[in-house]
């Protein structure tokens, strides 16, 4: 067996990237399959051949990354050359049309005039209620925006902020301006390309569509003088708002590299995540010659089972038996997964506060930009805990950072030690909601905040900072998004503050518990993967489906990804917790998929 057979992968590639005879390719890379590898080669084969006359030039290789933290590596691995401009989605987006103020202006005075008329045309036909409310309030803060674009002389954002200053971008409008400019302005194409004549997307199957295919339009349009390297693998995609079937149907002259080892799993997990995706499509693996065999153990438990942790103690025992490895039974270094957030979040404590954040918005949630998570995680319980604790020096930096009434124009409205007594007082007033142990609402605390200013709200909370009104017949005949977002953010708001904590740990990776997501490139020794429809509660994700319950569909495709995505983690060995409703089904489904052998699937567990 060749270990090294996918060394001609990065030879084709380093041919496609050829500044004077450039090619456009979609490389192949799945799990464990040594992506990274791949792509930090093809910048040192860049470095090494083009790189001084791309300097010359005064042109850079582009590298559009899923993350802060594999942006930092490629840098790390590449020396922080900065031939290469290696950045998140957001961030590169951003570093294209910074300083295109008129161009900005302009399509901001297009979208928020349509976005008006649209909402005062709802309004002129409704009725008073927290549908109106919010309406007005949407409308109102929409013509404020639209009457002060004139006198902004520079538009700003940050990839990593909450950007609600008038002068400022959302996340979202910056990939929408982005993807706008990139297709309609063949100058921009020209200086893009110009700028960049080499462009290398990681995880391109997760990159928003609208982008891709801005890309796409580029290339076909700079033929000869552009070079779009798209990495990535359809089967482990995560979010929606990626292009459908990435990597079919190419434009002529593209290549599509394949990877086929995978450096990371034992060869039974190989064999296990082969035929998972042998349904799917035709890409299969290979593990290395010195992989170990492994172990994967498949535990079936009826979904009415009771005290789930104390049964998952006992799969862990058995796993520590079965492998003669001890660190089983260490919670440390065991990766838990779930193949559903919801999972996580309830055994963490904010099942609540998660849940209703996640169905406004997965994508936003997990990548750390959710306007509404960040209010109450950096904004809100960093005041409160800095406060609680006495540390002066951290209030104080949370405020400047982002509170209206520290502004500079606020200073120079209000100077004086007065001001900040009032300011004070503000923070003293929040803090009477947690007197004597309570444990207040979100919503209390947003209408306190609120009221005094102390920092700015989200746009989306509005209509919830004014007194409850009483529903109208509207309210109940608003069309469905808009009903029901109305209900996740009451139930969202309902939630005790006291999850908030919790799920700070939990986005930001501390926490015991983890999924694919939050996992994605990443790997582990020891995972077990816990699936049960009925504690995920979730309507994207069914396991029962996965098993056996259906034989086609998106939610099914959707869980066989997440699944193969998951299982993909292990180093070593692999522990799979299925609660089923039909037991049985499962077990007969995995043998006759040839999944597993009967000695692996586990029906039975021994106190």
């Amino acid at each position: 067996m060749d270990d090294d057979v996918d060394r001609l992968v990065d030879e084709q590639i380093a041919v496609c990237l050829d500044p004077s005879n450039p090619k456009s390719f979609f490389l192949f890379a799945g799990a464990g399959s040594g992506k990274t590898r791949s792509l930090v080669s093809a910048l040192e084969h860049i470095q090494g051949t083009w790189g001084d006359r791309l300097r010359r030039s005064g042109q850079r290789v582009g590298v559009i990354t899923f993350t802060n933290a594999a942006s930092d590596e490629i840098k790390r691995r590449i020396q922080f050359d900065p031939l290469f401009d290696v950045r998140t989605i957001h961030s590169f987006a951003w570093s294209l049309i910074d300083g295109l103020n008129n161009d900005i202006r302009a399509w901001l005075t297009t979208k928020l005039t349509e976005d008006i008329r649209d909402l005062q045309a709802q309004e002129a036909k409704g009725r008073a209620g927290k549908a109106s409310t919010e309406r007005k309030l949407k409308i109102a803060s929409s013509i404020k925006r639209l009457e002060m674009l004139p006198s902004i002389t520079r538009f700003i954002y940050s990839p990593t902020g909450t950007n609600r200053t008038r002068d400022s971008l959302n996340h979202a409008e910056v990939i929408q301006l982005t993807s706008y400019l990139l297709s309609s302005k063949p100058r921009m194409q020209s200086i893009f390309v110009g700028r960049y004549p080499i462009l290398l997307v990681d995880e391109s199957q997760d990159t928003s569509e609208a982008l891709v295919n801005a890309l796409f339009q580029v290339e076909a349009r700079q033929a000869g003088s552009f070079s779009l390297g798209l990495i990535g693998d359809m089967m482990q995609r995560i979010y929606s708002d990626g292009k459908d079937d990435l990597g079919k149907n190419l434009p002529d002259g593209w290549q599509t590299p394949s990877k086929k080892m995978n450096h990371r799993c034992p060869s039974r997990i190989v064999a296990l995540i082969n035929k998972v995706r042998s349904s799917v499509d035709d890409h299969q693996q290979q593990p290395r010659s010195d992989a170990a065999e492994g172990v994967v153990r498949l535990f079936v438990i009826p979904a009415e089972s009771g005290n789930k942790p104390e049964l998952e103690a006992r799969m862990v025992k058995i796993m520590a038996d079965t492998t003669g490895d001890a660190y089983w039974t260490v919670p440390s270094a065991v990766k838990t997964l779930t193949l559903e957030h919801k999972m996580a979040a309830a055994r963490l404590g904010c099942l609540d506060v998660f849940s209703a954040l996640y169905e406004l918005d997965s994508m936003s949630l997990l990548n750390g930009t959710q306007t509404l998570a960040t209010f109450f995680t950096n904004e809100i319980l960093s005041i409160v805990e800095a406060r609680q604790s006495g540390d002066g020096f951290a209030l104080m930096r949370t405020l400047k950072a982002h509170s209206p009434l520290l502004t500079s124009e606020a200073l120079r409205a209000s100077p004086g030690r007065a001001h900040l007594v009032a300011i004070q007082a503000f923070v003293d007033d929040l803090l009477s909601l947690w007197k004597n142990g309570a444990d207040p609402s979100l919503l209390q605390v947003l209408r306190r905040v609120a009221s005094s200013r102390l920092l700015e709200v989200p746009e989306r909370l509005l209509a919830w900072t004014v007194d409850d009104v009483e529903p109208t017949a509207e309210d109940e005949a608003v069309d469905e998004a808009t009903r029901k977002r109305h209900e996740i953010i009451d139930r969202l708001l309902a939630a005790s503050f006291s999850q908030v904590e919790p799920l700070r740990e939990y986005l930001a990776g501390r926490a015991r518990f983890d999924t694919h997501q939050g996992v994605k490139g990443l790997e582990f020794d020891r995972v077990m993967v816990i699936m049960d429809d009925t504690e995920a509660r979730g309507f994207m994700f069914k396991y029962e489906d996965l098993f056996g319950g259906k034989t086609e569909g998106k939610v099914l495709e959707a869980t066989r990804r997440l699944f193969y995505v998951t299982t993909s983690r292990a180093k070593k060995s692999l522990a799979l917790v299925a609660y089923s409703s039909n037991p049985e089904r499962v077990k007969r489904f995995v043998l006759d998929q040839g999944w597993f052998s009967d000695d692996e699937v586990i029906e039975e567990l021994l106190n």
